[in-house]
């Protein structure tokens, strides 16, 4: 007797679903070998989950018997989504010598790309060798064992300028990255992910603090990618960033967008309601709902929630929080 089509193609899925659900499950972590890889990998988590790379906020069902074809179609994608690991790499494709005063130095062009991206999801950047020597002293201090074994191109007496000596240190600071990458607890470590970030962001909130919204809201925008990416187990670090660009939406006069933005931080807080950030961002959207005509009851409530459990305090409105960032 013939089967249905249907009902076989379901069962085939099913079966899939459940073999790569038991793989996903049973196969050890990677994690410990301090080897950079960029295939992607499904690990069982055994961390604190607000710690852990892979964020499963949204539990997925179980495949079972009752689904149709459609459902566990979703379910599949669902699972490659949360067993996807965001995997970066690092390329130094140029430099270029500067000469400023009396200092001449060599400016090493960064790519950061995601691997499985497009060109639409790198981050370019640039950092001097003593910007990499002082990363290493630093890592060095708090990470002495892992860095037992990772070394750093030493400065010569001469030559520095030379070609030869800059294309070996491309390769070189490559490496290096990628390797440090590779160690867990140094790419989450705030010495690593200031090293590839903050430059941008003291420049970023030096242009706020002197109106030039356009500007700081360009490299914000710029940074703000590279930022989620390296602290996906940690998303409230993000949450000045993300404000910042919502002042500077709003000042712009494009609410729009400074109420997307907006949303996004919330997000981020959902759990994190004494974070100093909450309520001027709450006050914010309210302002930013109203003048767009959407719901900002809720929002209304939710202050006022906060603010019957709060003693009354001298609270910062969003820009006045903004502008005090990265100040020297």
């Amino acid at each position: 007797m013939d089967q249905d089509p249907h009902c076989t193609a379901e069962r085939e899925l099913l079966e899939a679903v459940s073999r790569i659900t038991a793989i996903s499950t049973t196969n050890p972590p990677d994690e410990e070998q301090n080897q950079p890889k960029a295939e992607i990998s499904c690990q069982v988590r055994k961390e604190n989950p607000e710690k852990d790379d892979l964020q499963d906020s949204n539990a997925s069902v179980s495949p079972n018997s009752s689904m149709t074809t459609k459902e566990l179609q979703e379910y599949w994608r669902n699972e490659k989504r949360q067993c996807r690991q965001v995997k970066l790499l690092f390329e130094i494709p140029s430099t270029r010598i500067v000469e400023h005063h009396f200092s001449k130095y060599v400016m090493y062009k960064i790519i950061i790309l995601q691997t499985g991206s497009f060109d639409s999801n790198k981050s370019v950047i640039e950092r001097r060798y003593s910007d990499f020597e002082r990363l290493h002293r630093s890592l060095l201090e708090e990470f002495s064992e892992e860095m037992e074994d990772v070394t750093f191109p030493k400065k010569t007496l001469t030559g520095n300028f030379t070609e030869e000596i800059i294309n070996e240190r491309k390769l070189a600071f490559k490496d290096y990255l990628r390797l440090l990458y590779s160690m867990k607890y140094i790419r989450r470590s705030k010495k690593f992910i200031d090293f590839l970030t903050r430059p941008e962001l003291q420049e970023a909130y030096g242009c706020l603090r002197g109106g030039q919204y356009t500007k700081a809201l360009e490299i914000l925008l710029e940074v703000i990618g590279l930022q989620e990416r390296l602290t996906r187990g940690n998303p409230v670090s993000v949450v000045p960033t993300l404000c910042a660009i919502v002042v500077c939406h709003k000042d712009l006069e494009n609410p729009a967008s400074a109420f997307e933005y907006g949303e996004k931080a919330l997000s981020c807080l959902r759990v994190h309601t004494s974070h100093r950030y909450y309520m001027p961002l709450l006050e914010t959207m309210i302002t930013l709902a109203y003048e767009l005509g959407k719901d900002f009851l809720s929002l209304q409530e939710k202050l006022e929630e906060w603010k019957a459990k709060k003693d009354p305090i001298r609270v910062f409105t969003l820009k006045e929080l903004a502008v005090r960032e990265y100040v020297q």
